[in-house]
């Protein structure tokens, strides 16, 4: 037997509205097949499943409050039979009110597991711990899930006049930054790349290419970053229960502001094995679901490093705060024209500043200025990066 439960799909995100089930009992579900589109704060999301099995037993409804990790449906492995007892359900009750979901009527309670850093961090922010779904091993009630439950608990304060889903985006895109900026150790590193190269590069591409197809400078510079990150693997991963993990796959979260306000970061998956000309199709695409409010569980989830492009409506400079668990950020400017000393002569290039918050936990400012040296140089390079 397989609980289906609820993904996280960012540090600011403690629940959501069960909108509509794509599956329904009897059903063979495959790994990666979307299942069901659950409300966030941000967006619509069609989640996936990372198992495959029949659906048995669809334990939450439309219209349910689910906190992450609170079991949504039951699936059964190949050649499993239905067990003889189901997942209890009261009539009226939804995931967010019954906490136990996953556990049967008639079994006795045993004690929860509570971390000390969790239960500390409980009681400095008021946080009611028989409120909080624990997610940790055997349902222990990890930081990650107060962290939650203060999320929620800012949702819920009054929302004023408007009420609307940008004022509760703001609001949980601030709790998690304010835990990111209190939690985490940040350090700084700038670098201006000069991009005549890439630029021209761009150009000569672009000259054999009808207008749906060009490439963006951006589409470069996402790749130039993952590429580059495969050599500083320090930067690109989690910090978790008071560790590092290195990623063994880059996939590059990408800041996308929305019209109605707000941001969102959802994830090229391995954006270092990728050409080009996919990088920047996926790029336009991810774009435009974000902005329709259709994106999928992994593309939020996933995300190893985010980066942030003003592009040309921006500043010259951007220095953003990391979203955690990850472990670094890159942020890039608008690409202005600069005076430039080579070979004993001045001349002006087109420029960008390239960026880096990094989590003093796990790297330091030498680590954060080879690495941005190293992507300066791979931009020099434009051709080795359309592979």
């Amino acid at each position: 037997m397989i609980e289906f439960k609820l993904p996280s799909m960012g540090a600011d995100m403690d629940e959501g509205t069960l909108l509509e089930w794509k599956v329904k009992p009897g059903d063979t579900v495959k790994k990666g097949q979307v299942v069901a589109v659950v409300d966030t704060s941000k967006a619509a999301v069609d989640v996936e499943s990372w198992q495959e099995g029949t659906v048995d037993e669809l334990i939450a409804e439309p219209g349910d409050k689910i906190p992450v990790g609170t079991p949504m449906a039951i699936l059964l492995e190949l050649g499993e039979a239905t067990p003889a007892v189901r997942h209890p359900r009261r009539p009226g009750a939804t995931p967010a009110s019954a906490t136990a979901l996953s556990v049967l009527a008639a079994q006795p309670v045993p004690r929860r597991k509570i971390s000390p850093a969790a239960r500390r961090h409980a009681q400095l922010h008021q946080i009611d711990l028989d409120t909080v779904t624990g997610t940790g091993a055997e349902g222990s009630v990890t930081l990650d899930d107060v962290e939650r439950a203060m999320t929620s608990a800012a949702r819920a304060m009054p929302a004023g006049a408007s009420g609307d889903r940008l004022t509760e985006m703001r609001r949980t895109i601030a709790v998690a930054m304010e835990r990111s900026k209190r939690e985490i150790p940040h350090y700084y590193v700038s670098e201006t790349i000069p991009l005549a190269k890439a630029l021209a590069w761009l150009t000569a591409q672009n000259a054999g290419r009808s207008v749906v197809d060009r490439l963006l400078p951006a589409a470069l510079l996402l790749k130039a970053v993952a590429i580059t990150l495969k050599r500083f693997p320090q930067l690109n991963g989690f910090y978790r229960q008071g560790g590092f993990q290195a990623a063994p796959r880059v996939h590059v979260g990408v800041a996308i502001s929305l019209r109605q306000g707000g941001l969102i970061a959802p994830a090229l998956l391995d954006a270092d094995a990728k050409p080009l000309t996919q990088i920047m199709r996926e790029l336009m695409d991810l774009t435009k679901r974000c902005r329709a409010g259709s994106l999928k569980s992994s593309e939020l989830s996933e995300p190893t490093i985010t980066v942030t492009n003003l592009g040309d409506r921006g500043t010259t400079e951007v220095f953003g705060i990391i979203y955690p668990p990850q472990v670094a950020l890159i942020g890039f400017g608008r690409i202005v024209e600069r005076p430039w000393a080579e070979d004993g002569g001045l001349k002006v290039v087109p420029a960008v500043t390239a960026s880096l918050s990094a989590d003093h936990r796990v790297s330091d400012g030498h680590c954060g200025a080879l690495f941005l040296m190293e992507l300066a140089e791979a931009l020099q390079h434009p051709e080795e990066l359309n592979r």
